[in-house]
Protein backbone atom coordinates (compact mmCIF):
# COMPACT_ATOMS: atom_id res chain seq x y z
CA UNK A 1 0.00 0.00 0.00
CA UNK A 2 1.18 3.38 -0.93
CA UNK A 3 1.93 6.22 1.66
CA UNK A 4 2.19 8.61 -0.36
CA UNK A 5 -0.75 10.86 -1.36
CA UNK A 6 -2.30 10.69 -4.87
CA UNK A 7 -2.64 14.48 -5.30
CA UNK A 8 0.57 15.97 -3.52
CA UNK A 9 0.43 18.99 -0.76
CA UNK A 10 2.44 22.15 -2.24
CA UNK A 11 3.36 22.89 1.45
CA UNK A 12 5.14 19.81 1.26
CA UNK A 13 7.03 20.65 -2.31
CA UNK A 14 10.15 22.88 -2.63
CA UNK A 15 9.45 26.48 -4.26
CA UNK A 16 11.86 25.47 -6.97
CA UNK A 17 9.42 22.51 -8.05
CA UNK A 18 6.24 25.24 -7.93
CA UNK A 19 5.12 24.47 -4.28
CA UNK A 20 6.05 26.67 -0.85
CA UNK A 21 8.33 24.46 0.90
CA UNK A 22 11.41 26.34 1.60
CA UNK A 23 14.88 24.64 1.76
CA UNK A 24 15.67 25.33 5.18
CA UNK A 25 12.28 23.90 5.93
CA UNK A 26 12.83 20.62 3.84
CA UNK A 27 15.84 20.32 5.58
CA UNK A 28 14.10 20.55 9.13
CA UNK A 29 11.80 17.52 7.41
CA UNK A 30 14.71 15.70 6.66
CA UNK A 31 16.40 15.91 10.26
CA UNK A 32 12.89 15.42 12.14
CA UNK A 33 12.64 12.19 10.07
CA UNK A 34 16.44 11.19 10.24
CA UNK A 35 15.14 11.35 14.51
CA UNK A 36 12.31 9.48 14.12
CA UNK A 37 13.94 6.74 12.22
CA UNK A 38 16.78 6.72 14.67
CA UNK A 39 14.77 6.15 17.53
CA UNK A 40 13.41 2.84 16.49
CA UNK A 41 16.66 1.56 14.68
CA UNK A 42 17.94 -0.17 17.67
CA UNK A 43 14.90 -2.57 16.89
CA UNK A 44 16.46 -3.36 13.47
CA UNK A 45 20.13 -3.37 15.44
CA UNK A 46 19.27 -5.88 18.03
CA UNK A 47 17.95 -8.44 15.17
CA UNK A 48 21.03 -7.85 12.63
CA UNK A 49 23.77 -6.17 14.90
CA UNK A 50 26.25 -6.05 11.74
CA UNK A 51 23.95 -4.62 8.99
CA UNK A 52 24.76 -1.16 8.71
CA UNK A 53 22.19 0.01 5.76
CA UNK A 54 19.63 1.49 7.50
CA UNK A 55 22.01 3.54 9.57
CA UNK A 56 24.07 4.51 6.76
CA UNK A 57 20.83 5.79 5.52
CA UNK A 58 20.16 7.66 8.68
CA UNK A 59 23.40 9.52 8.28
CA UNK A 60 23.52 9.47 4.31
CA UNK A 61 19.97 11.03 4.77
CA UNK A 62 21.71 14.19 8.02
CA UNK A 63 24.58 14.51 5.46
CA UNK A 64 22.28 15.59 3.19
CA UNK A 65 20.68 18.05 5.19
CA UNK A 66 24.43 19.28 5.89
CA UNK A 67 24.99 19.96 2.11
CA UNK A 68 27.90 17.35 2.40
CA UNK A 69 25.58 15.05 0.21
CA UNK A 70 23.39 15.28 -3.49
CA UNK A 71 19.65 14.83 -3.16
CA UNK A 72 20.40 11.53 -5.61
CA UNK A 73 22.30 9.98 -3.23
CA UNK A 74 20.19 10.14 -0.54
CA UNK A 75 17.55 9.18 -2.57
CA UNK A 76 19.90 5.96 -3.60
CA UNK A 77 20.09 5.44 0.17
CA UNK A 78 16.36 4.27 0.22
CA UNK A 79 17.03 1.11 -1.36
CA UNK A 80 19.34 -1.13 0.30
CA UNK A 81 17.79 -0.03 4.17
CA UNK A 82 14.71 -0.80 2.82
CA UNK A 83 16.20 -4.40 1.05
CA UNK A 84 17.85 -4.90 4.77
CA UNK A 85 14.36 -5.38 6.57
CA UNK A 86 13.29 -8.19 4.27
CA UNK A 87 12.26 -11.51 5.72
CA UNK A 88 13.26 -10.16 9.61
CA UNK A 89 10.14 -10.03 12.30
CA UNK A 90 8.33 -6.64 12.16
CA UNK A 91 9.77 -4.51 14.46
CA UNK A 92 13.06 -5.07 12.97
CA UNK A 93 11.27 -4.90 9.35
CA UNK A 94 9.49 -1.61 9.92
CA UNK A 95 13.05 0.23 11.69
CA UNK A 96 14.85 -0.97 8.48
CA UNK A 97 12.06 0.78 6.46
CA UNK A 98 11.57 3.74 8.68
CA UNK A 99 15.33 4.70 8.08
CA UNK A 100 14.47 3.69 4.22
CA UNK A 101 11.81 6.56 4.09
CA UNK A 102 14.04 8.68 5.93
CA UNK A 103 16.92 9.30 3.38
CA UNK A 104 14.94 9.88 0.57
CA UNK A 105 13.11 12.99 2.30
CA UNK A 106 15.89 14.75 0.50
CA UNK A 107 14.03 13.83 -2.74
CA UNK A 108 10.52 13.90 -1.83
CA UNK A 109 9.67 15.90 1.83
CA UNK A 110 6.30 13.57 2.30
CA UNK A 111 8.87 10.85 2.66
CA UNK A 112 9.09 12.30 6.14
CA UNK A 113 6.01 10.99 7.27
CA UNK A 114 6.84 7.73 6.09
CA UNK A 115 9.53 7.86 8.52
CA UNK A 116 7.50 8.65 11.24
CA UNK A 117 4.74 6.60 10.40
CA UNK A 118 7.04 2.96 10.20
CA UNK A 119 8.98 4.08 13.44
CA UNK A 120 5.82 3.87 14.61
CA UNK A 121 4.50 0.71 13.73
CA UNK A 122 8.07 -0.62 14.65
CA UNK A 123 7.31 0.67 18.27
CA UNK A 124 4.02 -1.18 18.15
CA UNK A 125 4.70 -4.51 16.71
CA UNK A 126 8.00 -4.85 19.49
CA UNK A 127 5.44 -4.20 22.04
CA UNK A 128 2.68 -6.44 20.44
CA UNK A 129 3.62 -9.13 22.55
CA UNK A 130 3.17 -8.18 25.59
CA UNK A 131 -0.32 -6.69 24.64
CA UNK A 132 1.01 -3.42 24.80
CA UNK A 133 1.02 -2.53 20.88
CA UNK A 134 -1.25 0.56 21.68
CA UNK A 135 0.40 2.28 24.22
CA UNK A 136 3.21 1.85 22.09
CA UNK A 137 1.98 3.76 19.05
CA UNK A 138 0.85 6.75 21.13
CA UNK A 139 3.70 7.22 22.97
CA UNK A 140 5.97 6.66 19.83
CA UNK A 141 3.31 9.25 18.01
CA UNK A 142 3.57 11.54 20.30
CA UNK A 143 7.32 11.42 21.27
CA UNK A 144 7.56 12.23 17.30
CA UNK A 145 5.35 14.97 17.91
CA UNK A 146 7.05 16.41 20.48
CA UNK A 147 10.48 16.87 18.49
CA UNK A 148 8.35 18.39 14.83
CA UNK A 149 10.50 21.36 14.66
CA UNK A 150 8.16 24.44 16.02
CA UNK A 151 7.79 26.18 12.41
CA UNK A 152 6.77 23.01 10.99
CA UNK A 153 4.44 21.34 13.56
CA UNK A 154 0.87 23.03 11.95
CA UNK A 155 1.98 21.43 8.70
CA UNK A 156 2.92 18.16 9.90
CA UNK A 157 0.37 17.57 12.01
CA UNK A 158 -2.23 18.25 9.31
CA UNK A 159 -0.32 15.97 6.86
CA UNK A 160 -0.89 13.41 9.57
CA UNK A 161 -4.54 14.14 9.77
CA UNK A 162 -4.37 14.09 5.80
CA UNK A 163 -2.75 10.72 5.60
CA UNK A 164 -2.99 8.84 8.66
CA UNK A 165 -5.74 6.10 6.75
CA UNK A 166 -3.07 5.27 4.55
CA UNK A 167 -0.79 4.97 6.95
CA UNK A 168 -2.29 2.51 8.92
CA UNK A 169 -3.27 4.72 11.09
CA UNK A 170 -0.59 5.40 13.34
CA UNK A 171 -1.01 9.00 13.71
CA UNK A 172 -4.81 8.71 15.15
CA UNK A 173 -4.99 10.63 17.86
Amino acid sequence: MPILPADRDPRLITIRRGGTLTDEDHRLLAEWAALCAEHVLHLFERAKPDDTRPRDAIEIGRAWVRGEVHMRVAHRAAFPANAAGRGLPEPAKYAALAAGQAAPVAHVAAHALGAAAYAIRAAAADASGNGEAEAARVAERDWQRERIPAGLRELVLDDQRRRSAICWNVFDD
